[in-house]
Parts: C-alpha cells; sequence; structure tokens
C-alpha cells in the first residue's frame, strides 16, 4: 500500500536551488520509531535474552530513547525524500540539504506529533537565450607564414646537430656546456632544493636558468670554479625562492658546440619520409597551411560560442560547478599520468585544493558554453539522426579495429559520437545564421618597428558567412 499523499511546499531560490517545505503526518514518525524500535529488538545481543527476543523496553532502555528516535529519523528522512521527489516530480542533482540540520531536528523530534522539514536542493537550470541569430563575432585573420617552413627545418636541423667538443676558448652563447653546481641561499646559507647537480647539459642560452646564472657561465674556461651570484625572479615557482639572492658554485667540465647538418637532400632524407629538400618544404607547407586553416575555423567557432553565451541567461548551481571543476582537475592528473609523471606522490591534498579553487573560474565558462549550445539545440529543434549516429559510429569501428584497441564501452563511444554530430551541426547553424568579422592580426613590437618609417594602411574588417564549418 503506497504512502498517503505528503503536504508540500516548494519555492524557487538562487543559482538553480529549490526550497521544499514537507509536512510529516504524526502516524508516519510513530510508524518509523515503532519500525526502528522493532528492529534494533531483532539485531541487539544483551546477556540473558536470546537474539530477537529481547523485549522493547529493554531495548529502550540499553540504548537510549534519542539512538533509537535518531534511526527513525534517518529512515523517515529517506523515504519521505524519495517520496517528495515523485509526488512532485522533482529531479535533484545532489543530496538534499536540512536547513536546521540533522542534530537541532533529532533533538525536537517527537513520534508522536507531525514533524515539518525544510530541505533544500540543486535543481537543473533552465538556459535561455536572448537571441541566437543576427550575432557578430570578431576573430583574427591567421594567414599562412611561409617562414614557419624555414623553422621548421632549423629545429630539425638541431635536433640532428652532432655535438662537437671545444677545447681552445671560453664558453660562449649557444654552447653546451657540461656543468656541476651547488646551490644555497645568500641571506642564511640555506641549500636550494634542487638548486644542485651533477656533470649536467645546459645550453647556454637566454632563459634556461635563472638570471645570471648563464651569464655567469659564459666566459668560463674547462676546469674553471666560480661562484655566481643570482637572484630568484618574484614570480618563480618555488614559493620559498621567490625574489631571494643566491649562490651557486659552478664547475665548467666540459664544453661542445652544435654542429649542423647541411640542407641537402641527403637532410631531408634522415628528417622525413622524403627524398629531397623540395618534397620536404612543400610537405611542411601543406601541413601548415592546412593547421593554419584548422586554427582559423576553430577561432570562428569559438568567437561565435562566445557571443552565443553573452546571449545566456542562466543560473549555474554549486553542484555542477563542482561537477565540472572535478573533471577538470581529474583531466590534469591524467594528462601528467601520460607523461609518466607520480601522480599520487604529486597531487597532495593542498594541491588538488588549490587547483580546485583555481579551476572554477574555467569551470564556469565551460558550463555556460555546454547549456547556451544545447538552448540553441532545443529552440532551433537541432537533432541528430540515428541514420547520421549509426554511420559515423561505422566509420569509427573501423579505425577502432585496425587500431586494434580494446576494452572500448559502446555505449560512451556512441554518446560521444552524438554529441561531436550535434556539435558540428550546431556550428554550422551558427555560420549560416551569424556574421563573423575577420580582422587584421595585431602587430607585434618587431612588426610596429618594422613598418614605422612606411606609410600606414587601414584594413578593412571583412565580413563571411559560412555555409559549413570546416572540421578541426
Amino acid at each position: 500500500m503506497s504512502a498517503a499523499k505528503l503536504k508540500v511546499k516548494t519555492s524557487s531560490k538562487p543559482n538553480s536551488r529549490i526550497a521544499v517545505e514537507v509536512e510529516v503526518p504524526a502516524d508516519r514518525c510513530k510508524n518509523s520509531y515503532d519500525e526502528a524500535l522493532s528492529k534494533l529488538s531483532r539485531s541487539i545481543s544483551i546477556p540473558g535474552f536470546r537474539k530477537g527476543k529481547v523485549p522493547k523496553a529493554v531495548v529502550v532502555q540499553q540504548l537510549g530513547v534519542k539512538r533509537i528516535q535518531a534511526s527513525a529519523l534517518e529512515s523517515l528522512l529517506q523515504k519521505v525524500w524519495t517520496q517528495t521527489l515523485d509526488q512532485e516530480g522533482i529531479e535533484p542533482l545532489c543530496e538534499p540539504e536540512l536547513e536546521d540540520g540533522f542534530e537541532t531536528i533529532l533533538e525536537n523530534f517527537n513520534p508522536e506529533k507531525s514533524l515539518k522539514l525544510k530541505l533544500e536542493t540543486d535543481i537543473a537550470p533552465i538556459p535561455t537565450l536572448k537571441k541566437s541569430s543576427g550575432l557578430t563575432a570578431e576573430v583574427e585573420n591567421l594567414s599562412f607564414d611561409p617562414k614557419k617552413v624555414d623553422e621548421l627545418i632549423e629545429q630539425s636541423r638541431t635536433q640532428l646537430a652532432t655535438k662537437v667538443p671545444v677545447t681552445n676558448r671560453a664558453a660562449k652563447k649557444g654552447d653546451i656546456a657540461l656543468l656541476s653546481f651547488k646551490g644555497n641561499f645568500s641571506d642564511d646559507g640555506s641549500e636550494i632544493e634542487g638548486g644542485s647537480a651533477d656533470s649536467i647539459e645546459i645550453e647556454l642560452e637566454e632563459g634556461r636558468m635563472i638570471p645570471g646564472f648563464i651569464e655567469g657561465v659564459i666566459g668560463m674556461n674547462i676546469s674553471d670554479k666560480k661562484t655566481l651570484n643570482c637572484e630568484f625572479p618574484k614570480d618563480y615557482h618555488q614559493e620559498d625562492a621567490k625574489g631571494r639572492k643566491a649562490e651557486f658554485k659552478v664547475s665548467l667540465e666540459d664544453l661542445k658546440i652544435k654542429e649542423l647538418p647541411e640542407l641537402n637532400d641527403e637532410f631531408a632524407k634522415q628528417a622525413s619520409d622524403k627524398e629531397n629538400m623540395t618534397d620536404l618544404r612543400a610537405d611542411l607547407e601543406k601541413r601548415l597551411k592546412e593547421d593554419t586553416d584548422r586554427k582559423q575555423a576553430k577561432n570562428r567557432q569559438d568567437s561565435l560560442l562566445a557571443a552565443l553565451v553573452n546571449e545566456l541567461e542562466v543560473e549555474l548551481p554549486k553542484s555542477l560547478i563542482d561537477q565540472e571543476v572535478r573533471i577538470i582537475v581529474e583531466q590534469t592528473a591524467q594528462n601528467f599520468a601520460q607523461q609518466g609523471i607520480d601522480v599520487k606522490s604529486m597531487f597532495t591534498p593542498e594541491l588538488v585544493k588549490s587547483l580546485m579553487e583555481s579551476s572554477k573560474g574555467e569551470a564556469e565558462k565551460k558550463l555556460r558554453q555546454k547549456l547556451a549550445l544545447n538552448a540553441l539545440a532545443k529552440s532551433e529543434k537541432i537533432e541528430v539522426s540515428q541514420k547520421e549516429i549509426n554511420s559515423k559510429l561505422k566509420e569509427v569501428e573501423a579505425d577502432i579495429k585496425l587500431s586494434n584497441e580494446k576494452n572500448i564501452d559502446e555505449n560512451r563511444l556512441k554518446e560521444v559520437i552524438t554529441d561531436e554530430l550535434l556539435q558540428d551541426k550546431l556550428f554550422v547553424w551558427l555560420e549560416e545564421n551569424n556574421t563573423v568579422v575577420e580582422k587584421a592580426p595585431k602587430k607585434t613590437k618587431d612588426q610596429s618597428k618594422e613598418k614605422s618609417s612606411k606609410k600606414t594602411t587601414t584594413t578593412t574588417k571583412t565580413e563571411k558567412k559560412s555555409s559549413k564549418t570546416p572540421k578541426s
């Protein structure tokens, strides 16, 4: 027999929260108390009585009324809350919070009288968009820079460089120095954590070490010993070292230079799967152009999404923000683990707490983006058909078979595919119904200096509408 309908009153609270007032009849309270007493009498063991046969009066005497009432109240709250959710059609995002707290309610609990409860919980927010079409978004226009091809080739040259010993001169900028050093803080002489090393190779380039270190090594000869006076930056990542002066006792053990390979067809074969420099350059240029196009498409999407989020009206519940924060922290931990870092020792409770606090802004931003896209899908009735899902699923499953991947969660895979297809459709709709203004990129200081003696021209903003967003 189902329980009688409860007297429930609900009211909205800020941040997508709902307050629920429930009046529990006296007979429900009495029944819960009797059930708790019966359950305890069956489970309690008392010398002189067989288990399950302990008189209720003895149970009350042994355990005390409050303990029995606490057990009764716990069971009553659970049942009443479940019934309230079903009765009122409430879908909570988190466990309910008692306005007065359990201890206060227990203190005033009388199984012979009705009970009034006040609870609060988060509920799913209802996002709405003031408008979704006719928006204008701005994005910097990215263009392929041919210089990038040369930069990539130079990077490969550096990676394939041969280290050649130097014995007849002092250390110069760009050399590779084999150093041993020990560092101490100047103010109290204490040893610097991580400030010592034996026979470590360091490239003598600016920014490799703290200010004063590389500069001090330059000019040293092999076998020289020297004390370097340095100062840690005020924004240094190690808290106890920020802004402090330090002394490093340094020994230069060896010196080498990088001998770069010649840019010829032999280099092309060594650096890639191409047979000559012409093909290597053409391949790099093609890849860089494709990468530029992908980045530009992504930037357009980001700018459209930012414009859409500006039109979003929603209250974010704390439980959803906390959930998103946990996802961000977990992803951060996974990224570190993939790099071979011992996450268990690194992620101390203090660090996790700090990460969770610093991730709130990012979490709120991501939530607003998700909710804005959800609201757009709902308002414009944008959906993904089962045919589209099945077609994409076949493609992905074929790739999975080729890669010999195992332990794939089919339901999760289908969910991810559906989300990706829907997002593609939403961005196509945004491109078709809004305007993206591509403006000239901001000039760097070097570019400004280069152009300072020349006549400047004003770049006209161009407006583009695309019927399809390139996939990134």
